[in-house]
């Protein structure tokens, strides 16, 4: 693994060279948004499926949790093994392989027979899309200025809500179109083909990229902790991280607020089914909660970017944001007694604003806190704890939902983020290893 360049701002490299492309960071941001718009189509076509092929293979609803359950299982697995490897390998390699990798398990999704072959194929592709919010952290840790991170992580994480609001138009049109699921899933993971030669040809780090203008090279690298020999050193080691408090802090939040936001996009369509609505009819109603999040992912990042241009440290703007997005996702109580199709959907839109907006600032700590050769770790880490809480949350929705109520399951989800957001404002706060320079203060 090469080591960042002891200088906080490198030079551009001599001779000739290409002319600069303005705002080239946000280009890469918008390559970050449409790679987590891929990853969240190629999930979704199954959850969108899932009323078709239930009835197709006599499935009840603790069967397809089973399904949820063995992505997540790989999805867990795999955010701490990709984490650690694109912190070694790099991110334009390590988020070419995972995307090529995911890719080619959710096209071969056609060949599936049954519920065993369902939950290994679902396996694969959970494995491979585990990097996409590590490498995504990290590529935002590396061409933004703390300041802007806010903006830009909220324009990743807007995929995640643009692709589940794609996903079922583009899904069910093909299904229709083709009368055939399998030719679906060949659809849709053929897409991060695609976006791999966009992302090839223009991905490299700011320090390498040779059509970085000069001025918005000095803006990448204006807030960034100048690079020490104490601190130029490889990746910390997980007995390191795991003892500090801003770990556990992010790691837990994640666990108890990802669930919510998975219990969303895995169910909503089975949950406005067993509510008596036709999923073709209430196509449009089924995106508002998605664009709601998308909503709230730049009203998120904006606040906080905002705030710290007032002049709050960015730890405090952070933690403003997620202690009322907390608040906001306890609406998800009153569904559990409505039978308005509008109501229902109000209350989600809030909880998938209000959610949304929780997770950038969370998504955002590992680059805030942590220096670029351990962003992807941590962020793997707290995407494994996620994945643990989501694999609990989702058994639990499984067997409810069986049981005949999803009402136990929507009390819940409206109160773990309640618990999420005194963990942050406990464990991640400014501690000793701020003050030696191994961490950055926040």
């Amino acid at each position: 693994m090469s080591l960042e360049p002891v200088s906080s701002v490198p030079a551009a490299r001599a001779g000739s060279a290409p002319s600069p492309w303005r705002n080239l960071r946000w280009i890469v941001g918008g390559l970050l948004f449409l790679s987590t718009v891929v990853n969240y189509i190629d999930r979704q076509t199954l959850s969108v499926l899932a009323p078709y092929i239930k009835l197709e293979y006599k499935w009840s609803n603790t069967d397809f949790a089973l399904l949820i359950i063995s992505f997540r299982v790989a999805y867990s697995i795999g955010q701490t093994l990709a984490g650690r490897l694109l912190d070694r390998v790099g991110t334009r390699t390590g988020l070419s392989f995972t995307v090529a990798f995911y890719s080619v398990a959710a096209m071969l999704t056609s060949l599936a027979s049954g519920l065993r072959s369902f939950c290994g194929f679902r396996f694969l592709l959970g494995l491979g899309e585990a990097a996409n919010w590590p490498g995504a952290t990290k590529a935002v840790s590396e061409w933004f200025p703390r300041r802007e991170s806010g903006w830009a992580v909220a324009l990743f994480d807007s995929g995640s809500s643009v692709g589940a609001a794609i996903a079922p138009a583009l899904v069910l049109w093909s299904y229709h179109a083709f009368g055939s699921w399998r030719i679906v899933f060949l659809i849709t993971g053929s897409l991060g083909f695609a976006w791999l030669l966009l992302f090839r040809a223009i991905y490299r780090r700011p320090e390498d990229h040779p059509r970085l203008g000069a001025d918005e090279r000095t803006l990448i690298f204006s807030d960034r902790p100048e690079i020490t020999p104490a601190t130029a050193v490889a990746t910390m080691p997980y007995r390191t991280l795991l003892a500090l408090p801003q770990t556990w802090g992010i790691m837990l939040s994640k666990a108890l607020t990802d669930p919510v936001w998975f219990f969303i996009t895995d169910w909503f369509a089975i949950y406005l089914v067993s509510k008596g609505f036709k999923l073709e009819s209430s196509l449009l109603v089924f995106w508002i909660p998605f664009v709601a999040s998308d909503v709230g992912n730049f009203a998120g990042g904006g606040v906080s970017s905002l705030l710290i241009r007032k002049g709050w440290s960015v730890g405090a703007a952070r933690k403003a944001v997620i202690v009322v997005g907390g608040l906001g996702m306890a609406l998800l109580i009153p569904t559990a007694f409505m039978n308005s199709l509008g109501g229902l959907v109000t209350c989600f839109a809030i909880s998938t604003f209000s959610y949304a907006a929780v997770s950038t600032m969370i998504l955002n700590l590992p680059a805030d806190i942590y220096p670029s050769h351990s962003v992807a770790s941590v962020s793997g880490l707290s995407g494994t704890a996620a994945g643990i809480g989501t694999i609990i949350a989702t058994f639990l929705v499984g067997r409810s939902a069986d049981a005949g109520s999803f009402a136990p399951v929507l009390i819940g989800a409206s109160l773990l983020p309640l618990v999420a957001v005194v963990v942050v404002l406990a464990l991640v706060r400014n501690t000793r290893e701020m003050e030696q320079g191994r961490l950055n203060r926040i």
